[in-house]
């Protein structure tokens, strides 16, 4: 797999076309998982763990890479499954999630496919790990499940959830009060850490769970004669969602007269390697790095106070 990753930064001409690329590996068995490149930042041979006291199962050590030291999570283990055995001989896929950096060990590392986002389709319930899946597609006439690694890091390492004080104050829930925000996520964990984010300040919530769903509900406000930026104040979506990424919600809702002056955060574990660039070209109004609820918080008040001053 040495340099399989090489050419991430030219995959950005992804951007706004409703496709990814999923890195294919495997973790106890034949069954194949895929992670978005996007999110990869090496591929490497299990180097040295050492043992951390007092971690999480699912921890099997930390390795020293590149001058840093990096938690490496078994994700047999983390998905409820037997752990990763022989680990000298497995993979590490390096990754950045929420601004942060670990390691996941698995058992193979298999080859890079170019998929469109509207193959990618929810998990269909009864599967054995249906519960950590965001996802699944086919490659190859064999299923390929997509891991819920925001439940995963959820469950190993828990974030703050609670915005602090000051931030919100009477007025500024008061003012809330008048306001409603679109929130379209495609991970359960992520669905509930912004609504409670942005109703904890006093905003109403409508939450979506992918970006066709999202698209099509608003274009039946509009088509029923309904003022969507009357409607909402906001619209916080995710990247990486089944049927419809953020990016293309994003360039379709610019391409719609109807919805083209929402307000609209790209909000996302895609903390790595996102940029101005990114933004700027399918015309979303700003970027946040999950999950930050102070930042998250800030941002929703001063964008709707700001949308107050221009009335």
């Amino acid at each position: 797999m040495a340099g399989v990753l090489d050419t991430v930064n030219q995959r950005t001409q992804l951007v706004g076309e409703n496709r990814l690329e999923l890195l294919l590996f495997r973790l106890n068995g034949k069954q194949i998982y895929g992670i978005n490149v996007f999110k990869v930042k090496e591929v490497l041979q299990c180097p040295k763990l050492t043992t951390m006291p007092h971690s999480s199962p699912v921890v099997r050590g930390v390795a020293h890479i590149r001058g840093g030291t990096i938690p490496i999570l078994d994700l047999g283990l983390a998905t409820g499954d037997r752990p990763i055995e022989n680990i000298s001989q497995c993979f590490v896929i390096i990754t950045e999630y929420n601004r942060r950096i670990q390691g996941f060990l698995v058992k193979g590392v298999e080859r890079i496919v170019n998929m469109n986002w509207s193959d990618i389709q929810p998990p269909p319930k009864g599967l054995l790990h249906d519960n950590y899946l965001t996802a699944v597609c086919q490659v190859d006439k064999h299923m390929v499940e997509i891991i819920d690694v925001e439940q995963i890091l959820s469950e190993v390492a828990p974030t703050k959830q609670d915005i602090s004080v000051g931030i919100v104050t009477d007025s500024v829930t008061e003012n809330a009060k008048q306001h409603h925000i679109l929130i379209v996520d495609d991970s359960s964990v992520a669905r509930k850490q912004i609504k409670r984010c942005m109703e904890d300040v006093g905003f109403a919530t409508t939450v979506l769970c992918d970006g066709r769903e999202a698209l099509e509900y608003l274009q039946n406000i509009a088509d029923d004669g309904g003022d969507v930026t009357t409607e909402f104040s906001m619209v916080i979506s995710d990247i990486e969602m089944p049927e419809m990424d953020g990016y293309t919600l994003t360039t379709q809702i610019r391409n719609d007269s109807r919805l083209s002056d929402l307000f609209i955060l790209l909000h996302t574990s895609l903390s790595g390697v996102f940029n101005e660039a990114m933004v700027k070209k399918v015309g979303a109004d700003g970027f946040l790095a999950k999950f930050q609820p102070d930042e998250l918080a800030r941002l929703a008040i001063e964008t709707v106070q700001a949308q107050g001053e221009d009335e």
